[in-house]
């Protein structure tokens, strides 16, 4: 998703066809120093992301016309926006985060936790550059990481990263041996102040592995666990 924090007041997208939810959540993030839009439908909010560029979507996936599945997918075309999902099941998570979305929030939920997810996310930067010069690109078989340039190609072929995909396999290609835990990788690619499922680092791993090409062996793992298994030898320390 394009978009980027400055001086300026941040900009954020609240899309939702419940107006009293979607207006609510928009007045908290007022308060809380943003310029806030509302759309009531997938149409108006595809409209209003391109005419403003906001800093962060909040996005419901069951609305009119334009769901918000088909909402994200567009989004994620010509903004790097952070994205996150309102859901009304748990179980639809991964709907939301397979099409892009950074983090999800399953109604009902409270506006003061949103807008805290809403500024930890805003409080790390999408592109880190390299602090002494560029960083030299990384090659795992047919798998190429370039930190500089923030491009992956697989067997020469450029392959389409959200943001925070790329930081993620950018933090694990940067130590291919260190089996790192959940908290390790959030604390590095969402911030130590993010809060809430850290399961979802799973979820983003799982949608790194499927750009690979049908047939080529995956390097990324699921984290490991947070407890060592006595009869498994202890990973390295990140």
């Amino acid at each position: 998703m394009t978009g980027t924090c400055s001086a300026r007041a941040p900009r954020a997208l609240v899309v939702d066809d419940e107006e009293h939810l979607a207006r609510l959540v928009a007045d908290y993030l007022t308060r809380d120093g943003f310029v806030a839009d509302v759309a009531l439908d997938g149409e108006r909010a595809l409209e209003l992301a391109r005419a403003h560029l906001p800093d962060v979507v909040i996005l419901d996936l069951m609305l009119p016309g334009i769901d918000g599945v088909e909402v994200c997918r567009t989004l994620r075309t010509f903004t790097d926006a952070y994205g996150i999902m309102l859901t009304a099941r748990a179980e639809e998570v991964d709907i939301g985060l397979a099409v892009g979305a950074d983090d999800h929030l399953t109604k009902p939920f409270s506006p003061r936790e949103l807008v805290a997810r809403v500024r930890a996310m805003l409080r790390r930067p999408r592109a880190q550059a390299p602090a002494d010069g560029e960083v030299a690109a990384r090659q795992f078989g047919d798998l190429a990481v370039d930190p500089a340039a923030r491009e992956v190609s697989v067997g020469g072929r450029p392959v389409e990263l959200t943001k925070l995909e790329f930081d993620l396999l950018d933090t694990l290609s940067a130590r291919p041996r260190v089996a790192f835990s959940r908290r390790q990788l959030v604390a590095r690619v969402w911030g130590e102040a993010w809060f809430g499922d850290e399961h979802i680092v799973d979820v983003h791993i799982v949608r790194a592995r499927d750009h690979r090409r049908p047939g080529c062996p995956s390097r990324l793992r699921p984290p490991r666990r947070e407890t060592h298994d006595p009869g498994s030898r202890p990973s390295r320390p990140a």
